[in-house]
Formats: C-alpha cells, sequence, structure tokens
C-alpha cells in the first residue's frame, strides 16, 4: 500500500534526477556568478544591501561576493561554504576553488546523462585528484634556505596575488609593504599584530608602513604630547561616576546643601579611583569606556596621557603588542601587567592627527596606513591586502612554490589525461572530465581578458607536450609566455587547498540523490 504523504504539512521532497538536476544547476550557477571575477583581467561585481542605509560594496574577492548572497539552494550553500574555508585557510584561490568545483559538476552532469553511475564517477574524480597532486608536487620549488631567492619569491607571490585585485597599478609597492610586513612576523601567521589603517585622501600610492602601533585617537586637552619610555595601563572600566547610577533610583534632599554633599561624595570617589590608577606608576592610561572631564583634569595634573574611548579591537590590540593585560579594577598594583613601548607622541595623518606608540615590547607589530580616494575603494583595497597577507603568511611556513598563469593547471591535467589512457572501464571517463574541468581555468582566465580562449588554450597545452615547459597564459600580452622570465608564482598551499576543496565539495554534491525541503516551525496560537 502507497503511502501518501510521509511528511508533514508544506515540507517537500524531490527525488533521484530532479534532486540531483536542483543540486548541478544550483551548483553551476554560482560558479557562473563569480567566473567572471577570476584572473588579472578579472571584473568587479557592486553588491547593494537592502537595510539600512544601503551600504555598497565594490568587489572582485569570491569569498566577500558569496559571503553577502542568501541563497536557497542547498547544494550552492556548499560551495559558499568551501570559500569561506578556503579564505580562512590559506587568504586566497576562493574565486578558483568555486570555479573548478562547478566545472567538476558541469562536466559530471553529462557524464550522468551518458548513464554513468555516480559512484564510478566519484571513483575516477579521486584518482584524478591524486594523481593531479602528485603532478604539483614533482614540479615545485622550495627557496627556503636561500633567504634572498625566497623573499623574491615572496615579492612574486604577492604581486600574483594582487595583481587580480584593485591594487593591480601599484602591485609592486603594495607587494613590498605585504613581504615587509610579513617577514616582521618571523615565521607567526598571527595578522593580530599586523594593523591596517583607512584613512580617505591622497592616492593608493601614499599608503606606507609604520613600524609600532598607531591609534585613531586624539591627545586630550592640556595632556603630555609626547612621552619617553612609556608604562601603559589598558583598562576597561567606567570613568564617567559623576552621577548615581542605579537604574530608577531616586535621591531626596530638603536642601541644595545635601546636594552638594552628594556630588562631593562622588567627586571624592572619582578622585580615590584616579589616584588608584596612578599608584600603578604609570604615564600613559587608555580606556575603552568614556573618561569624563573631572578625571581627565586629575590625571593632566599627574602629567599622565589619558585616552578615552579607545574601541574593544584597539585597547585589544594595544594589549596584545604592548605586552600588557586589560585591567578593570585596581585594588593590587602589584597583579596588573603594565604594556611597555619607548615612545609616545602625536602624528598626522592627512588633516587627522593619530597617537603613535613606536619601539613597542611586541617587535612584530607595524601598521600599513592605506590612503585612497573613498572608502569603497579603501575597504576593497584592505581586502585585498589582507589576501596577500594571508598567502604570505601561509607560505613562510610551507615555502613551496609553483609558477601561475594557468601552468598548474596544465601540468595537472597532462598528469591526468596519461592516467584516463592508462585505466580501463567506465571511470577512465570521469577521469579525462577531471582533466577538462582543470582546463577551464586558464579557458576562464584568457575569456575574462578578452582573448580568443580557444587559440591559446591549444597553444598552452601543445607547449605543455615538450618536458620542462613554463608555459602559461600572459594576459598583459595576450599570449602564450614563460611564466618563470614573467615571475607569474602562486602558492602550493593555495592550489593544493583548491584541488582538494573542489573535489570534495564536487563528490559530496554528487551523492545527492533526494532533497527534503522541511516546513518552517510555526508557533502555535496561545490564545
Amino acid at each position: 500500500m502507497a503511502v501518501e504523504n510521509l511528511f508533514k504539512d508544506e515540507a517537500t521532497e524531490e527525488k533521484g534526477e530532479r534532486a540531483r538536476m536542483a543540486s548541478f544547476i544550483g551548483a553551476m550557477a554560482i560558479a557562473d556568478l563569480v567566473k567572471t571575477t577570476l584572473g588579472p583581467k578579472g571584473m568587479d561585481k557592486i553588491l547593494q544591501s537592502t537595510g539600512r542605509g544601503h551600504s555598497v560594496t565594490v568587489t572582485n574577492d569570491g569569498a566577500t561576493i558569496l559571503k553577502s548572497l542568501h541563497i536557497d539552494n542547498p547544494a550552492a550553500k556548499v560551495l559558499v561554504d568551501i570559500s569561506k574555508v578556503q579564505d580562512d585557510e590559506v587568504g586566497d584561490g576562493t574565486t578558483s576553488v568555486v570555479v573548478l568545483a562547478g566545472e567538476l559538476l558541469r562536466e559530471a552532469e553529462k557524464l550522468v546523462n551518458s548513464k554513468i553511475h555516480p559512484m564510478t564517477i566519484i571513483s575516477g574524480y579521486r584518482m584524478a585528484a591524486e594523481c593531479a597532486r602528485n603532478a604539483l608536487l614533482e614540479k615545485v620549488v622550495d627557496n627556503k634556505l636561500d633567504a634572498d631567492k625566497f623573499k623574491s619569491d615572496l615579492m612574486k607571490i604577492a604581486m600574483t596575488t594582487l595583481s587580480s585585485k584593485i591594487l593591480s597599478q601599484d602591485k609592486e609597492h603594495f607587494a613590498k609593504l605585504a613581504v615587509d610586513a610579513v617577514m616582521r612576523l618571523k615565521g607567526s601567521t598571527n595578522l593580530e599584530s599586523i594593523q591596517i589603517i583607512k584613512k580617505p585622501g591622497g592616492s593608493l600610492k601614499d599608503s606606507f608602513l609604520d613600524e609600532g602601533f598607531i591609534l585613531d585617537k586624539k591627545i586630550g586637552v592640556g595632556q603630555p604630547k609626547r612621552i619617553e619610555n612609556a608604562k601603559i595601563l589598558v583598562a576597561n572600566t567606567a570613568m564617567d561616576t559623576d552621577k548615581v547610577k542605579i537604574y530608577g533610583a531616586r535621591v531626596r534632599v530638603d536642601s541644595m546643601a545635601k546636594v552638594a554633599e552628594i556630588e562631593g561624595a562622588e567627586k571624592e570617589k572619582m578622585r580615590e579611583k584616579v589616584q588608584k590608577i596612578i599608584n600603578h606608576g604609570i604615564n600613559c592610561f587608555v580606556n575603552r569606556q568614556l573618561i569624563y572631564n573631572f578625571p581627565e583634569e586629575l590625571f593632566a595634573d599627574a602629567g599622565v596621557l589619558a585616552i578615552e574611548h579607545a574601541d574593544f579591537d584597539g585597547i585589544e590590540r594595544l594589549a596584545l603588542v604592548t605586552g600588557g593585560d586589560i585591567a578593570s579594577t585596581f585594588d593590587n598594583p602589584e597583579s596588573v601587567k603594565l604594556g611597555q613601548c619607548k615612545l609616545i607622541e602625536e602624528i598626522m595623518i592627512g588633516e587627522d592627527r593619530l597617537i603613535h606608540f613606536s619601539g613597542v615590547e611586541m617587535g612584530q607589530a607595524c601598521t600599513i596606513v592605506l590612503r585612497g580616494a573613498s572608502p569603497h575603494m579603501l575597504d576593497e583595497a584592505e581586502r585585498s591586502l589582507h589576501d596577500a597577507l594571508c598567502v604570505l603568511s601561509q607560505t613562510v611556513i610551507d615555502s613551496r612554490v609553483l609558477l601561475g598563469g594557468g601552468w598548474p593547471e596544465m601540468v595537472m591535467a597532462k598528469a591526468v589525461d596519461e592516467l584516463a589512457r592508462r585505466t580501463p572501464g567506465k571511470r577512465s571517463h570521469a577521469i579525462e572530465a577531471f582533466s577538462r574541468a582543470l582546463v577551464a581555468i586558464p579557458t576562464i582566465i584568457a575569456d575574462n581578458a578578452g582573448l580568443d580562449s580557444a587559440e591559446l588554450v591549444a597553444q598552452l597545452r601543445a607547449e605543455h607536450h615538450n618536458e620542462g615547459t613554463n608555459a602559461g597564459i600572459d594576459v598583459i600580452s595576450g599570449s602564450v609566455g614563460d611564466m618563470a622570465e614573467r615571475g607569474i608564482c602562486e602558492a602550493f598551499k593555495v592550489k593544493h587547498a583548491v584541488l582538494l576543496s573542489a573535489t570534495e565539495a564536487a563528490e559530496m554534491i554528487l551523492r545527492v540523490d533526494e532533497i527534503i525541503t522541511c516546513a518552517p516551525r510555526r508557533r502555535e496560537d496561545r490564545m
């Protein structure tokens, strides 16, 4: 006996072919959406929020675009997630990973239509991915032991990463900033100690790297503008207790003298708190919250520089780089660790005054100040620079490097093609399909640059039949060129992550044969 309806109201299910088609179509649509942003000539997208303020983001970063989308299709969500993971893991290759997964599914759809079982396709894809990985491992270059060559590798990787972003016009300048900042980290991947400050005005070329830490605040009136050998207390405490702070409290008095007494008591309480803070032996006090006029006056009289309302991100970073703790009680001065730096002074950037901490405890701390024509441009410049910093900090740990410009994809495709010829049975079709998906990446890079992709990819394939070739697509001259001469390099870790994540995502979506959409839970009427 057939069951009429298994699910509760409004839940729907799609089975077999329909479910698979829905998954393929959703995933390919997402890949097509970000496809045009791939490569040095990729275009940007404008993302406009419908919320209050209608904020606008202009970007060509795959992860940023996909993060901002509200997607209904479950398979498309898988691709959005792999792009997020790629961003968190290595910082770059967020578009490549989605495009490659989309191409693998596009090829898989043709195979499924030819009556090849999804499990056979998955098995073939796994063999092909392993073969492609081994082909890359044979070709990697590692210059970790030669400091000059390694630095030049880092510069090339930074310039290649930035050449597909808004900073491509000044990529040498920014690549140098990024490499200098990452070299200061001495092998750490903690990018917290590299602070990026955005100041509209000037041009992107005016951006610079500053050693030390810059806090986006002004120094108060009547306070010392310069302090040497600073001892800094970083705090998160209320410095505005010149009023009764109990919600809904009322104080009844029968004369003005009593009001004056209450005010006097509150002032005395504040004076005691300030004295406790000064007793720590500090000459700089940075607070997360406001500091009212009276305590500010007391600090100024004691020659202590008081900085108020430093945002939470600011004080956390300041505590990290100066080596101090964030305090909120001040009864035991000996248990509080103070931050230290050699010099605190006020500096000007454009029209704004900022506070500069130099000679901080954490030697690797530095600040990159970005200048640019508009906030949108600065936001995109920050995202681009963050990608470069992530890739470089990962490369410092895993120093294996590959050439770029579609060269790795062609190397992998050639190895996978050879594997397909040696493999009997239906799996060979899946392995061939994997090779075609890999070749799609240089094809899209050429298409986005307005070049004849069919001609270029055919030339590229012919070049790669010669052993030891460095041929890749040079979109600037519009021809096949030597990637080693052009200095186009990519980190092995990025390519490796793209290959494995895209294969696993495609495999996951291929396994689907039913999609069940549950109805939202309804609130019961409690009447």
